[in-house]
């Protein structure tokens, strides 16, 4: 089968396309026949080393967004058979959704959504239960609190201000001003461009921020929220000496693959609330270009790799 491979550290050029065996699923796994894989910052960031350079783990089949059609099931397997239709996030341990197989624990997948192609199911999986365990199990966003989504235009982001809205919350969301109407189109109240607004001088009483930026955000997104207020961070947790001196709580979400999230964002967007935003769309053996577009951080939504054109799909 073709897969994308890393073979050593480094910038896009390291990508390899490549012959590799096909895997077999083993108790307890599915095997999926992945027809698009879904593009994040971590692909790019581990590519480059960013969580150490292990030779030990390379070569390595990156990606951790999968859509496709069972083909072939382990012992144990109860909840798929053959034919169905899934998408999925891998554990970061393992991945390799940049291939046209990937065998993954049967508690990573779920039915993909009807609504949805597989090129926009494969947008969803790691984004979307970002957000929803970073707002729903983690900061416990309730119907009639505020929210403020950093970076709302983004893969998490979008994600974020869709799920709040449907909670019930008010979304105050920061972007770049090409994303305004977007936002407002998703549900966001208020729309703030980060680059020429202070965001703290124009927002009060928050209950809830989520900030994928960190650093310089994080410590200004403090004097937003109101008393006993919540920040949410995934790009580690806010210190606890910080949060107490402005009488918050706070914690630093790693999102973890979870079949029932999948199940819950899946009647969402069939019903209607959740849609996945697309912005670009690439064959597999253009991963590399897809890449260089992600590390820009200006991408709006999701980029996703077609591994089965859709000619060839089912």
């Amino acid at each position: 089968m073709r897969a994308v491979r890393v073979h050593e550290y480094g910038g896009p050029e390291v990508l390899r396309l490549e012959s590799i065996p096909r895997p077999t699923p083993g108790t307890g796994e599915v095997l999926v026949r992945v027809h698009a894989a879904g593009v994040n910052p971590v692909d790019w960031k581990i590519r480059e080393g960013a969580f150490g350079r292990q030779p030990s783990s390379l070569p390595r089949t990156l990606g951790f967004d999968v859509a496709g059609v069972v083909a072939g099931v382990g012992e144990g397997v109860e909840r798929f058979e053959v034919g169905d239709e899934v998408y999925g996030y891998l554990s970061l341990q393992r991945g390799g959704g940049y291939a046209e197989y990937v065998v993954a624990p049967e508690g990573e997948l779920a039915s993909k959504p009807t609504e949805l192609d597989f090129v926009e199911a494969a947008a969803v999986p790691l984004a979307g239960l970002t957000a929803w365990q970073a707002l729903v199990e983690t900061a416990g966003l309730e119907e009639g609190q505020t929210v403020l989504v950093h970076a709302a235009a983004g893969g998490v982001g979008h994600f974020a201000v869709q799920i709040a809205v449907a909670r019930g919350a008010k979304v105050i969301a920061t972007a770049s001003p090409q994303n305004h109407e977007f936002l407002r189109g998703l549900g966001a109240e208020q729309v703030i461009d980060y680059r020429t607004q202070r965001f703290e001088e124009l927002v009060r009483d928050v209950d809830v921020v989520l900030d994928p930026i960190g650093g310089d955000t994080r410590t200004r997104s403090y004097g937003v929220l109101k008393p006993g207020g919540f920040l949410v961070s995934i790009v580690g947790a806010p210190p606890a000496n910080e949060l107490a001196e402005h009488g918050l709580r706070g914690a630093g979400i790693l999102v973890r693959p979870d079949a029932k999230g999948l199940t819950e964002l899946a009647e969402m967007i069939d019903l209607g609330a959740l849609r996945p935003e697309v912005s670009r769309s690439l064959p597999l053996e253009q991963a590399a270009d897809a890449h260089e577009q992600s590390a820009t951080g200006h991408t709006r939504g999701k980029i996703v790799l077609v591994v089965v054109p859709p000619r060839e799909q089912r």
